[in-house]
């Protein structure tokens, strides 16, 4: 009996993973619009507390789909990865730990709140300094729920450059930090347990339709933490796109000065996960230059609130190195992205 329960569960659960998928792969042949369709002179003769309510219909009228298959991907990578494949081969500086680290990191992480803590679970289970700082800088610039949405409500091409410059900064810090003293001493402070991580064990999975499950209860749970969030960013950008003139930001969020002020604006002063993109498409429909944007969105890896917490794991000197490196990554790669795009 409790096998006929956990094959018709199983069966429920994969049935609604496969309509998830279905449902993206069907929007993007029908080429479905997942990104809102308002613009800037469709909220003109609207009540004011009528705008950001108008503004939520139209986004997630279209945008459930990309959400909702994002946060179902994102709990089935994080429950299906061997989590002892991370700690065993990113031990050490080798480079295979840090091209683990690219791969993974955007899969497992998704927002601060599991960010910080895989990071320190990586850390305290023998991984090099290096690999787990590159680990800890590409989740929060190229998890994948940022880039389907970097995607989805601006544009592919930002997409892959954010990819790639996430990519170049998070390694660039890893290898810097693993040769300094201090970063060098922060790993071996935490690696007493390697000799126990590399012992084969053999682990006991639990059945399939349980691990479905608690795939499904991880991405609820990201849901939980980023949503309200997400919703107040929705509602920030429908009264930014209403009522802030362009000219404002056609003059201080372009040229090299715009990329100074958004490597500020999108880092320290912390945007909370995904709020970023839905800010940053605000600005870009005012204006903003494409070099400004990329460099807003690549402020997540350095911000304030994230930095208080790794600061308890790593030190200091190791937080505001990394943090030195990915805000001059931001700069340098806005601009030469906006030069390129010829949107500087």
């Amino acid at each position: 009996m409790q096998k006929i329960s956990r094959t018709i569960r199983t069966a429920i659960l994969l049935a609604f993973i496969i309509f998830v998928f279905g449902a993206l792969i069907y929007s993007r042949i029908m080429a479905y619009s997942l990104a809102p369709t308002m613009k800037t002179s469709d909220f003109h003769g609207l009540p004011t507390w009528y705008i950001p309510i108008a503004y939520l219909i139209d986004y997630f009228s279209h945008g459930w789909i990309c959400l909702l298959f994002a946060f179902v991907v994102a709990g089935l990578i994080y429950e299906m990865i061997p989590k002892d494949i991370i700690t065993r081969y990113m031990s050490g500086s080798k480079s295979i730990g840090y091209i683990l680290a690219i791969i993974i990191a955007p899969f497992l992480t998704v927002c601060s709140c599991t960010m910080v803590p895989l990071f320190a679970g990586v850390l305290y289970s023998g991984a090099g300094i290096g690999p787990a700082i590159t680990f800890l800088l590409m989740a929060p610039s190229s998890n994948i729920l940022a880039i389907l949405l970097t995607g989805e409500l601006l544009y592919w091409e930002l997409a892959w450059v954010r990819i790639l410059v996430s990519i170049v900064v998070a390694l660039i810090a890893g290898v810097i930090i693993s040769r300094t003293p201090f970063g060098r001493a922060v790993e071996q402070e935490h690696q007493t347990n390697r000799v126990n991580m590399e012992t084969d064990m053999k682990l006991v999975q639990p059945p399939l339709d349980e691990r479905l499950w608690n795939a499904l209860k991880f991405g609820g749970y990201l849901a939980k933490q980023i949503l309200p969030y997400f919703i107040l960013g929705l509602i920030a950008v429908a009264y930014i796109e209403a009522y802030m003139p362009e000219d404002i930001v056609g003059t201080y969020l372009t040229g090299i000065q715009g990329i100074l002020i958004a490597s500020v604006l999108g880092g320290p002063l912390y945007t909370p996960t995904l709020v970023e993109i839905v800010i940053g498409r605000g600005l870009w429909n005012l204006g903003m230059s494409k070099g400004a944007l990329l460099s807003w969105l690549m402020g997540q890896p350095y911000d304030v609130a994230n930095a208080l917490a790794v600061s308890r794991i790593a030190r200091w000197k190791v937080v505001l190195t990394y943090m030195v490196i990915a805000w001059a990554g931001s700069v340098i790669f806005g601009i030469l992205y906006g030069t390129f795009a010829g949107s500087l």
